[in-house]
Protein backbone atom coordinates (compact mmCIF):
# COMPACT_ATOMS: atom_id res chain seq x y z
CA UNK A 1 0.00 0.00 0.00
CA UNK A 2 1.16 3.08 -1.05
CA UNK A 3 -0.33 5.64 1.77
CA UNK A 4 -0.81 3.58 4.72
CA UNK A 5 -2.54 5.08 7.68
CA UNK A 6 -3.62 4.29 11.21
CA UNK A 7 -6.90 4.73 12.08
CA UNK A 8 -5.74 5.97 15.74
CA UNK A 9 -3.53 8.61 13.90
CA UNK A 10 -6.86 9.34 11.36
CA UNK A 11 -9.33 9.85 14.84
CA UNK A 12 -6.57 12.44 16.03
CA UNK A 13 -6.40 13.93 12.60
CA UNK A 14 -10.57 13.74 12.36
CA UNK A 15 -11.59 16.75 15.17
CA UNK A 16 -9.02 19.24 13.57
CA UNK A 17 -10.30 17.87 9.99
CA UNK A 18 -13.53 19.96 10.91
CA UNK A 19 -12.33 23.16 9.95
CA UNK A 20 -9.11 23.44 7.85
CA UNK A 21 -9.22 21.28 4.69
CA UNK A 22 -10.57 23.76 1.91
CA UNK A 23 -6.48 24.04 1.60
CA UNK A 24 -5.38 23.30 -1.80
CA UNK A 25 -4.82 25.85 -4.55
CA UNK A 26 -7.05 25.46 -7.97
CA UNK A 27 -4.95 25.65 -10.97
CA UNK A 28 -4.68 28.75 -12.49
CA UNK A 29 -7.51 29.30 -14.60
CA UNK A 30 -9.37 27.01 -12.54
CA UNK A 31 -13.32 28.68 -12.52
CA UNK A 32 -14.46 29.85 -15.99
CA UNK A 33 -13.25 27.38 -18.80
CA UNK A 34 -11.54 24.65 -16.63
CA UNK A 35 -14.30 21.46 -16.27
CA UNK A 36 -13.05 18.62 -14.80
CA UNK A 37 -12.41 15.58 -16.34
CA UNK A 38 -15.98 13.60 -17.44
CA UNK A 39 -16.37 9.83 -15.98
CA UNK A 40 -19.14 7.78 -16.52
CA UNK A 41 -22.57 8.49 -14.24
CA UNK A 42 -25.95 7.85 -13.76
CA UNK A 43 -28.25 10.52 -15.37
CA UNK A 44 -28.86 13.72 -13.20
CA UNK A 45 -31.87 14.42 -11.68
CA UNK A 46 -33.78 17.21 -12.87
CA UNK A 47 -32.87 19.54 -10.17
CA UNK A 48 -29.34 19.01 -11.31
CA UNK A 49 -29.86 19.25 -14.66
CA UNK A 50 -30.94 23.18 -14.05
CA UNK A 51 -26.85 23.50 -12.53
CA UNK A 52 -24.07 25.17 -14.22
CA UNK A 53 -22.73 21.83 -16.27
CA UNK A 54 -19.44 21.84 -14.35
CA UNK A 55 -21.39 21.54 -11.24
CA UNK A 56 -22.87 18.57 -12.57
CA UNK A 57 -19.95 17.10 -13.65
CA UNK A 58 -18.08 17.38 -10.14
CA UNK A 59 -20.93 15.32 -8.99
CA UNK A 60 -20.73 12.74 -11.00
CA UNK A 61 -17.31 11.64 -9.93
CA UNK A 62 -16.81 8.55 -8.94
CA UNK A 63 -15.78 9.48 -5.40
CA UNK A 64 -19.81 10.80 -4.81
CA UNK A 65 -21.19 7.43 -5.83
CA UNK A 66 -23.05 6.16 -2.86
CA UNK A 67 -22.73 9.88 -1.18
CA UNK A 68 -25.67 12.98 -0.44
CA UNK A 69 -24.73 16.33 -1.99
CA UNK A 70 -26.84 19.20 -0.17
CA UNK A 71 -26.60 22.59 -1.80
CA UNK A 72 -28.91 25.75 -1.83
CA UNK A 73 -28.83 29.19 -3.14
CA UNK A 74 -31.06 32.03 -2.70
CA UNK A 75 -31.40 35.14 -3.91
CA UNK A 76 -31.12 38.23 -0.95
CA UNK A 77 -34.38 40.54 -0.95
CA UNK A 78 -37.08 38.63 -1.75
CA UNK A 79 -35.01 34.95 -0.97
CA UNK A 80 -35.92 33.64 -4.01
CA UNK A 81 -34.19 29.98 -4.41
CA UNK A 82 -32.06 29.64 -7.66
CA UNK A 83 -30.74 26.32 -6.75
CA UNK A 84 -31.61 23.55 -4.60
CA UNK A 85 -30.85 20.11 -3.91
CA UNK A 86 -32.39 17.91 -0.73
CA UNK A 87 -32.89 22.00 1.42
CA UNK A 88 -34.41 20.44 4.35
CA UNK A 89 -32.59 17.00 4.99
CA UNK A 90 -30.17 16.90 7.90
CA UNK A 91 -26.22 16.63 6.93
CA UNK A 92 -23.06 16.71 8.96
CA UNK A 93 -22.09 20.56 9.06
CA UNK A 94 -18.34 20.63 9.78
CA UNK A 95 -17.33 23.92 10.80
CA UNK A 96 -20.01 25.49 9.01
CA UNK A 97 -21.69 25.10 12.27
CA UNK A 98 -19.99 27.81 13.61
CA UNK A 99 -22.44 29.95 11.66
CA UNK A 100 -24.52 29.52 14.17
CA UNK A 101 -22.27 29.55 17.23
CA UNK A 102 -20.07 32.73 16.30
CA UNK A 103 -23.70 34.38 15.73
CA UNK A 104 -25.37 33.76 18.49
CA UNK A 105 -22.26 35.07 21.20
CA UNK A 106 -21.59 38.50 18.54
CA UNK A 107 -25.42 38.85 19.09
CA UNK A 108 -25.44 38.22 22.78
CA UNK A 109 -22.18 40.04 23.67
CA UNK A 110 -22.63 42.67 20.95
CA UNK A 111 -20.07 43.91 17.75
CA UNK A 112 -18.20 46.09 19.94
CA UNK A 113 -18.37 43.96 23.13
CA UNK A 114 -14.93 44.21 24.78
CA UNK A 115 -13.64 41.82 27.68
CA UNK A 116 -12.17 43.42 30.71
CA UNK A 117 -9.93 41.20 32.44
CA UNK A 118 -9.40 42.91 36.41
CA UNK A 119 -6.87 42.41 39.12
CA UNK A 120 -7.91 43.20 42.62
CA UNK A 121 -5.72 44.07 45.52
CA UNK A 122 -7.12 41.83 48.23
CA UNK A 123 -5.20 42.36 51.37
CA UNK A 124 -3.73 45.74 53.49
CA UNK A 125 -1.91 48.37 52.03
CA UNK A 126 1.27 49.73 53.32
CA UNK A 127 2.95 52.11 51.08
CA UNK A 128 4.40 50.07 48.08
CA UNK A 129 3.80 47.17 50.40
CA UNK A 130 0.91 45.01 49.49
CA UNK A 131 0.03 42.25 52.70
CA UNK A 132 -2.45 40.18 50.78
CA UNK A 133 -2.86 39.04 47.40
CA UNK A 134 -3.17 39.83 43.83
CA UNK A 135 -6.61 38.47 42.27
CA UNK A 136 -6.80 38.20 38.90
CA UNK A 137 -10.36 37.66 37.41
CA UNK A 138 -10.66 35.60 34.25
CA UNK A 139 -13.04 36.87 31.72
CA UNK A 140 -12.67 34.33 28.91
CA UNK A 141 -10.74 36.63 27.11
CA UNK A 142 -9.98 34.50 23.86
CA UNK A 143 -6.72 35.79 23.16
CA UNK A 144 -5.63 38.13 26.20
CA UNK A 145 -3.48 40.41 23.90
CA UNK A 146 -1.74 37.82 22.76
CA UNK A 147 -2.80 38.91 19.00
CA UNK A 148 -3.51 42.09 19.52
CA UNK A 149 -1.83 44.30 16.77
CA UNK A 150 -1.31 48.04 17.64
CA UNK A 151 -3.70 49.33 15.69
CA UNK A 152 -6.32 46.85 17.94
CA UNK A 153 -7.16 44.30 15.24
CA UNK A 154 -6.44 40.96 16.14
CA UNK A 155 -3.78 38.93 14.28
CA UNK A 156 -4.00 35.54 12.33
CA UNK A 157 -2.53 33.41 9.87
CA UNK A 158 -4.22 31.36 7.42
CA UNK A 159 -3.22 27.82 8.91
CA UNK A 160 -3.60 28.97 12.62
CA UNK A 161 -0.90 27.20 15.51
CA UNK A 162 -3.70 25.44 16.95
CA UNK A 163 -4.04 23.42 13.40
CA UNK A 164 -0.03 22.52 14.02
CA UNK A 165 -0.17 19.00 15.23
CA UNK A 166 -2.57 18.02 12.34
CA UNK A 167 -1.54 19.45 9.04
CA UNK A 168 2.03 21.22 7.54
CA UNK A 169 2.25 25.14 7.04
CA UNK A 170 0.64 26.33 10.17
CA UNK A 171 2.41 29.51 11.16
CA UNK A 172 2.73 31.91 14.07
CA UNK A 173 1.51 35.55 14.28
CA UNK A 174 4.28 37.71 15.67
CA UNK A 175 2.55 39.49 18.51
CA UNK A 176 3.94 38.15 22.04
CA UNK A 177 1.13 35.62 23.17
CA UNK A 178 2.00 37.10 27.25
CA UNK A 179 1.13 40.74 25.89
CA UNK A 180 -1.78 41.38 28.04
CA UNK A 181 -0.34 39.84 31.18
CA UNK A 182 3.17 41.99 30.89
CA UNK A 183 0.47 45.10 30.20
CA UNK A 184 -1.27 44.00 33.75
CA UNK A 185 2.08 43.36 35.28
CA UNK A 186 2.87 47.10 34.34
CA UNK A 187 -0.11 48.52 35.58
CA UNK A 188 0.35 46.78 39.08
CA UNK A 189 3.67 48.88 39.25
CA UNK A 190 2.14 52.05 37.87
CA UNK A 191 -0.48 51.82 40.83
CA UNK A 192 2.37 51.94 43.40
CA UNK A 193 2.92 48.07 44.45
CA UNK A 194 6.21 47.06 44.36
CA UNK A 195 5.96 44.21 46.88
CA UNK A 196 3.32 41.52 47.53
CA UNK A 197 3.84 39.55 50.70
CA UNK A 198 1.48 37.07 49.92
CA UNK A 199 0.15 35.19 46.63
CA UNK A 200 -0.82 35.90 43.07
CA UNK A 201 -4.69 34.19 42.65
CA UNK A 202 -6.01 33.58 38.94
CA UNK A 203 -10.28 33.71 39.44
CA UNK A 204 -11.63 31.01 37.19
CA UNK A 205 -15.16 31.19 38.53
CA UNK A 206 -16.62 32.62 36.00
CA UNK A 207 -17.92 29.21 34.21
CA UNK A 208 -17.11 25.34 34.64
CA UNK A 209 -14.67 23.88 32.11
CA UNK A 210 -17.03 21.53 30.50
CA UNK A 211 -14.99 18.33 28.56
CA UNK A 212 -18.39 17.59 26.76
CA UNK A 213 -16.65 21.10 24.31
CA UNK A 214 -13.69 19.59 23.29
CA UNK A 215 -11.28 21.54 22.85
CA UNK A 216 -12.14 22.58 26.51
CA UNK A 217 -12.83 26.59 27.02
CA UNK A 218 -11.49 27.44 30.53
CA UNK A 219 -11.90 31.20 31.89
CA UNK A 220 -8.34 32.25 31.53
CA UNK A 221 -6.52 31.65 28.51
CA UNK A 222 -3.20 32.37 27.07
CA UNK A 223 -2.10 31.48 24.13
CA UNK A 224 -5.20 29.12 22.85
CA UNK A 225 -3.59 27.21 26.40
CA UNK A 226 -0.94 25.63 24.06
CA UNK A 227 3.41 25.69 24.03
CA UNK A 228 4.48 26.69 20.62
CA UNK A 229 7.24 24.23 18.91
CA UNK A 230 9.04 25.58 16.33
CA UNK A 231 11.94 23.62 14.72
CA UNK A 232 14.20 24.74 12.23
CA UNK A 233 17.25 22.61 10.61
CA UNK A 234 20.81 22.92 11.56
CA UNK A 235 23.35 23.73 9.20
CA UNK A 236 24.06 21.02 7.56
CA UNK A 237 23.02 16.95 7.75
CA UNK A 238 24.01 15.39 11.01
CA UNK A 239 23.85 18.88 13.14
CA UNK A 240 21.47 19.50 15.62
CA UNK A 241 18.07 21.32 14.98
CA UNK A 242 17.27 24.52 16.27
CA UNK A 243 14.30 24.90 18.40
CA UNK A 244 12.45 28.24 19.47
CA UNK A 245 8.96 27.61 22.39
CA UNK A 246 6.92 30.33 23.46
CA UNK A 247 5.44 31.26 25.88
CA UNK A 248 8.69 30.64 28.33
CA UNK A 249 6.52 30.32 31.46
CA UNK A 250 8.14 28.33 34.93
CA UNK A 251 7.88 25.01 35.78
CA UNK A 252 7.54 24.48 31.40
CA UNK A 253 10.89 23.29 30.17
CA UNK A 254 11.53 22.31 26.57
CA UNK A 255 14.50 20.25 24.98
CA UNK A 256 15.10 18.39 21.97
CA UNK A 257 16.95 15.90 20.12
CA UNK A 258 15.94 16.59 16.62
CA UNK A 259 18.66 15.88 14.39
CA UNK A 260 19.11 17.26 10.55
CA UNK A 261 18.92 15.07 8.30
CA UNK A 262 20.20 15.31 4.05
CA UNK A 263 17.62 17.27 1.95
CA UNK A 264 15.09 15.55 0.31
CA UNK A 265 14.87 12.75 3.65
CA UNK A 266 11.87 12.39 5.79
CA UNK A 267 10.72 14.85 8.60
CA UNK A 268 9.33 13.26 11.56
CA UNK A 269 9.29 15.04 14.72
CA UNK A 270 7.44 13.73 17.84
CA UNK A 271 6.58 15.61 20.90
CA UNK A 272 5.97 14.22 24.21
CA UNK A 273 5.25 15.49 27.37
CA UNK A 274 5.56 14.66 30.82
CA UNK A 275 5.27 16.04 34.24
CA UNK A 276 1.85 17.07 33.91
CA UNK A 277 2.40 18.26 30.57
CA UNK A 278 5.44 20.97 31.79
CA UNK A 279 7.99 18.64 30.62
CA UNK A 280 8.82 18.63 26.95
CA UNK A 281 10.43 16.94 24.63
CA UNK A 282 11.02 16.94 20.67
CA UNK A 283 12.78 13.84 18.78
CA UNK A 284 13.17 12.61 15.34
CA UNK A 285 14.25 13.97 12.29
CA UNK A 286 14.08 17.14 10.54
CA UNK A 287 15.11 17.45 6.08
CA UNK A 288 18.20 20.33 5.74
CA UNK A 289 15.72 21.69 3.12
CA UNK A 290 12.46 21.78 4.93
CA UNK A 291 10.92 24.86 6.21
CA UNK A 292 10.86 25.57 9.95
CA UNK A 293 8.10 23.25 11.64
CA UNK A 294 5.73 24.07 13.97
CA UNK A 295 4.26 21.90 16.58
CA UNK A 296 2.36 22.94 19.87
CA UNK A 297 1.86 20.76 23.34
CA UNK A 298 -1.31 21.61 25.80
CA UNK A 299 -1.23 23.47 29.03
CA UNK A 300 -2.80 21.02 31.17
CA UNK A 301 -3.78 23.73 34.07
CA UNK A 302 -4.29 27.06 32.72
CA UNK A 303 -5.21 28.91 35.84
CA UNK A 304 -1.39 27.56 37.46
CA UNK A 305 0.24 28.68 33.92
CA UNK A 306 -1.56 32.12 34.05
CA UNK A 307 -0.64 32.32 38.09
CA UNK A 308 3.51 31.51 36.70
CA UNK A 309 2.93 33.81 33.62
CA UNK A 310 1.81 36.74 36.09
CA UNK A 311 4.13 36.33 38.52
CA UNK A 312 6.98 35.99 36.04
CA UNK A 313 5.73 39.70 34.65
CA UNK A 314 5.38 41.35 37.67
CA UNK A 315 9.10 40.50 38.62
CA UNK A 316 10.20 41.77 34.83
CA UNK A 317 7.85 44.94 35.66
CA UNK A 318 9.95 45.21 38.83
CA UNK A 319 7.34 43.79 41.75
CA UNK A 320 8.29 41.52 44.18
CA UNK A 321 5.72 38.17 45.13
CA UNK A 322 6.78 36.69 48.23
CA UNK A 323 5.06 33.38 46.77
CA UNK A 324 7.24 30.65 44.76
CA UNK A 325 6.08 31.23 41.09
CA UNK A 326 5.57 27.55 40.06
CA UNK A 327 3.09 25.27 41.88
CA UNK A 328 -1.05 24.70 41.86
CA UNK A 329 -3.37 27.94 41.72
CA UNK A 330 -4.46 28.67 45.35
CA UNK A 331 -7.97 29.43 44.49
CA UNK A 332 -9.05 28.84 48.08
CA UNK A 333 -7.54 31.77 49.51
CA UNK A 334 -10.07 34.05 46.91
CA UNK A 335 -13.03 36.00 48.60
CA UNK A 336 -16.52 35.76 47.94
CA UNK A 337 -16.49 38.72 45.79
CA UNK A 338 -14.37 42.00 45.24
CA UNK A 339 -16.98 44.50 46.67
CA UNK A 340 -14.71 47.50 48.09
CA UNK A 341 -11.34 46.01 46.57
CA UNK A 342 -9.11 48.49 44.49
CA UNK A 343 -8.79 47.39 41.56
CA UNK A 344 -4.92 47.75 40.55
CA UNK A 345 -4.62 46.22 36.55
CA UNK A 346 -7.42 45.43 33.92
CA UNK A 347 -6.80 44.55 30.26
CA UNK A 348 -9.73 45.56 27.78
CA UNK A 349 -9.63 43.36 24.35
CA UNK A 350 -10.48 44.15 21.15
CA UNK A 351 -14.51 44.29 20.15
CA UNK A 352 -15.80 40.61 19.72
CA UNK A 353 -16.06 41.46 15.79
CA UNK A 354 -12.21 40.89 15.96
CA UNK A 355 -12.33 37.79 17.49
CA UNK A 356 -15.29 36.52 15.41
CA UNK A 357 -13.27 37.50 12.73
CA UNK A 358 -10.27 35.27 13.85
CA UNK A 359 -12.96 32.74 15.24
CA UNK A 360 -14.57 31.83 11.16
CA UNK A 361 -11.10 33.20 9.32
CA UNK A 362 -8.92 30.11 10.65
CA UNK A 363 -12.31 27.88 12.17
CA UNK A 364 -10.92 28.19 15.69
CA UNK A 365 -12.48 25.63 17.20
CA UNK A 366 -11.26 26.73 20.87
CA UNK A 367 -13.03 30.38 20.30
CA UNK A 368 -16.45 28.49 18.82
CA UNK A 369 -17.29 26.30 22.00
CA UNK A 370 -15.74 29.37 24.50
CA UNK A 371 -18.89 31.28 22.93
CA UNK A 372 -21.56 28.99 23.95
CA UNK A 373 -19.96 29.07 27.73
CA UNK A 374 -20.03 32.78 27.49
CA UNK A 375 -23.55 32.72 26.47
CA UNK A 376 -24.35 30.65 29.71
CA UNK A 377 -22.48 33.31 31.25
CA UNK A 378 -24.82 36.01 29.72
CA UNK A 379 -27.63 34.05 31.10
CA UNK A 380 -26.56 34.45 34.71
CA UNK A 381 -24.83 30.59 34.61
CA UNK A 382 -21.49 29.28 35.39
CA UNK A 383 -22.06 25.63 33.34
CA UNK A 384 -21.43 25.98 29.60
CA UNK A 385 -24.56 23.45 28.28
CA UNK A 386 -26.81 26.71 29.71
CA UNK A 387 -25.68 28.47 26.44
CA UNK A 388 -27.53 26.68 23.92
CA UNK A 389 -30.91 28.07 25.10
CA UNK A 390 -30.13 31.39 24.68
CA UNK A 391 -28.53 30.16 21.03
CA UNK A 392 -31.77 29.03 20.73
CA UNK A 393 -33.63 31.63 21.97
CA UNK A 394 -31.15 33.63 19.42
CA UNK A 395 -32.60 31.64 16.59
CA UNK A 396 -35.55 31.84 17.12
CA UNK A 397 -35.64 35.79 17.02
CA UNK A 398 -32.96 35.63 13.51
CA UNK A 399 -35.83 33.56 11.92
CA UNK A 400 -33.89 30.50 11.52
CA UNK A 401 -35.24 27.18 11.88
CA UNK A 402 -33.77 25.93 14.87
CA UNK A 403 -35.19 22.03 14.28
CA UNK A 404 -33.08 21.83 11.68
CA UNK A 405 -30.15 21.94 13.42
CA UNK A 406 -28.81 19.91 16.23
CA UNK A 407 -26.05 21.05 18.06
CA UNK A 408 -23.82 19.61 20.54
CA UNK A 409 -20.92 22.11 20.33
CA UNK A 410 -20.05 25.09 19.20
CA UNK A 411 -17.70 23.90 16.72
CA UNK A 412 -19.22 21.50 14.67
CA UNK A 413 -17.01 18.69 16.16
CA UNK A 414 -19.26 16.51 17.75
CA UNK A 415 -20.78 13.28 16.45
CA UNK A 416 -24.13 14.25 17.00
CA UNK A 417 -23.82 17.98 14.96
CA UNK A 418 -26.31 18.21 12.30
CA UNK A 419 -28.09 21.30 10.11
CA UNK A 420 -29.64 21.23 7.05
CA UNK A 421 -28.82 23.68 4.28
CA UNK A 422 -31.93 25.86 4.65
CA UNK A 423 -31.03 26.31 8.34
CA UNK A 424 -27.75 27.65 7.31
CA UNK A 425 -28.41 29.43 4.71
CA UNK A 426 -31.50 31.17 6.97
CA UNK A 427 -28.78 32.26 9.38
CA UNK A 428 -26.61 33.68 6.45
CA UNK A 429 -29.57 35.86 5.32
CA UNK A 430 -30.42 37.29 9.29
CA UNK A 431 -27.05 39.23 8.96
CA UNK A 432 -28.02 40.56 5.27
CA UNK A 433 -30.96 42.46 7.47
CA UNK A 434 -28.92 43.92 10.34
CA UNK A 435 -26.79 46.98 10.01
CA UNK A 436 -23.42 44.54 10.35
CA UNK A 437 -23.94 42.97 7.04
CA UNK A 438 -20.63 44.10 6.17
CA UNK A 439 -18.92 43.42 8.94
CA UNK A 440 -20.01 39.48 9.20
CA UNK A 441 -19.78 38.77 5.69
CA UNK A 442 -15.87 40.05 5.86
CA UNK A 443 -15.43 38.07 8.26
CA UNK A 444 -15.49 35.01 6.61
CA UNK A 445 -12.36 33.57 4.54
CA UNK A 446 -12.59 35.34 1.25
CA UNK A 447 -11.72 33.04 -2.10
CA UNK A 448 -8.20 32.91 -2.96
CA UNK A 449 -7.45 35.73 -0.28
CA UNK A 450 -7.54 34.94 3.19
CA UNK A 451 -8.04 32.13 5.70
CA UNK A 452 -8.28 29.01 5.00
CA UNK A 453 -10.08 29.70 1.32
CA UNK A 454 -6.80 31.70 1.12
CA UNK A 455 -5.19 29.20 -1.57
CA UNK A 456 -8.36 28.10 -3.20
CA UNK A 457 -9.01 29.84 -6.66
CA UNK A 458 -6.38 32.37 -6.79
CA UNK A 459 -6.06 33.14 -10.51
CA UNK A 460 -10.19 32.17 -11.31
CA UNK A 461 -12.71 34.66 -11.53
CA UNK A 462 -14.40 34.38 -8.76
CA UNK A 463 -11.59 34.96 -6.47
CA UNK A 464 -12.62 37.90 -4.17
CA UNK A 465 -15.99 37.44 -4.76
CA UNK A 466 -17.02 34.58 -2.29
CA UNK A 467 -17.18 34.51 0.86
CA UNK A 468 -17.59 31.65 2.94
CA UNK A 469 -16.72 29.42 6.02
CA UNK A 470 -15.88 25.33 5.32
CA UNK A 471 -15.85 22.74 7.05
CA UNK A 472 -15.12 19.07 6.97
CA UNK A 473 -15.15 15.98 9.07
CA UNK A 474 -13.03 12.87 7.96
CA UNK A 475 -12.62 9.43 9.68
CA UNK A 476 -10.34 6.30 8.45
CA UNK A 477 -12.14 3.22 6.72
CA UNK A 478 -9.66 0.44 7.70
CA UNK A 479 -11.81 -2.29 5.78
CA UNK A 480 -11.33 -0.89 2.55
CA UNK A 481 -8.14 1.26 3.36
CA UNK A 482 -9.25 4.47 2.22
CA UNK A 483 -10.76 7.71 4.21
CA UNK A 484 -14.78 8.26 5.03
CA UNK A 485 -15.52 12.09 4.33
CA UNK A 486 -18.19 12.10 6.77
CA UNK A 487 -18.25 15.64 5.12
CA UNK A 488 -17.21 18.17 3.14
CA UNK A 489 -19.27 22.00 2.83
CA UNK A 490 -18.70 25.17 2.56
CA UNK A 491 -21.45 28.08 3.24
CA UNK A 492 -21.70 31.95 2.93
CA UNK A 493 -22.00 34.73 0.09
CA UNK A 494 -21.29 35.07 -3.27
CA UNK A 495 -21.02 38.36 -4.85
CA UNK A 496 -22.96 38.26 -7.93
CA UNK A 497 -22.86 42.29 -8.72
CA UNK A 498 -24.13 45.39 -8.14
CA UNK A 499 -24.28 45.51 -4.53
CA UNK A 500 -26.20 41.40 -4.66
CA UNK A 501 -24.58 38.63 -2.12
CA UNK A 502 -26.39 35.53 -2.91
CA UNK A 503 -26.54 33.36 0.56
CA UNK A 504 -25.47 29.84 -0.71
CA UNK A 505 -24.73 25.95 0.81
CA UNK A 506 -22.80 23.46 -0.80
CA UNK A 507 -22.04 20.32 0.93
CA UNK A 508 -21.47 16.06 0.18
CA UNK A 509 -22.20 13.76 2.93
CA UNK A 510 -20.85 10.14 2.26
CA UNK A 511 -18.20 10.60 -0.45
CA UNK A 512 -15.19 7.98 0.11
CA UNK A 513 -11.47 8.60 -1.28
CA UNK A 514 -10.10 5.85 -3.56
CA UNK A 515 -6.64 5.77 -1.37
CA UNK A 516 -5.75 6.24 2.07
CA UNK A 517 -3.79 8.91 0.91
CA UNK A 518 -4.74 12.27 2.85
CA UNK A 519 -4.28 14.07 -0.72
CA UNK A 520 -7.66 12.62 -2.08
CA UNK A 521 -9.43 14.63 0.85
CA UNK A 522 -8.17 17.95 -0.26
CA UNK A 523 -9.34 16.95 -3.71
CA UNK A 524 -12.65 16.77 -2.72
CA UNK A 525 -12.29 19.68 -0.75
CA UNK A 526 -11.24 21.10 -3.53
CA UNK A 527 -14.14 20.35 -5.58
CA UNK A 528 -16.27 22.29 -3.20
CA UNK A 529 -14.40 25.42 -3.39
CA UNK A 530 -15.22 24.88 -7.34
CA UNK A 531 -18.50 24.55 -7.14
CA UNK A 532 -18.70 27.53 -4.72
CA UNK A 533 -16.62 29.63 -7.75
CA UNK A 534 -18.90 28.21 -10.52
CA UNK A 535 -22.11 29.23 -8.72
CA UNK A 536 -20.57 32.72 -8.46
CA UNK A 537 -19.94 32.91 -11.91
CA UNK A 538 -22.98 31.55 -13.38
CA UNK A 539 -25.21 34.35 -14.67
Amino acid sequence: MEHPIRVAALRRRAAAACGALLLVALAPGAGAGAAPSPNPSPTPSPSRAALDPRIAEIMRKPEYRHAQWGLLQTRPGDGQVLHSLFPGQFFIPGSTAKLFAVSGTWRTLGTDHRFVTPVYAVGRRTGATLTGDLDLVAQGDLTLGGRTRPDGTVAYTDLDHTYANDFPGATLTPENPLAGIDRIARQVRDSGITRVDGDVVVDSRLFAPDPVLDPTPTPLIINDNLIDLLTTPGDRAGADARLEWRPKVSPYAVTSTVKTVAAGKPTNITVTAADGGTRILLSGTIAADAKPLLRTSPVTDPAAFGRSALIEALARAGVQVTAAPTGPNPAARLPRDYDGRPRVAEYTSPPYEQYAKLILKVSHNLGANLGICLMAVSAGSTQCEDGFPVLAAFLDRAGVDREQAELMDGRGGNPADRATPQALVQMLAYWQRTPDARRFREALPVLGVDGLLAENCRSCPARGKVFAKTGAAVGGDALNDRLAVGAITIAGYLDKGGGRFDTFYAGVNGASTPTANPDDVLSIANDLALIAAYLQESP
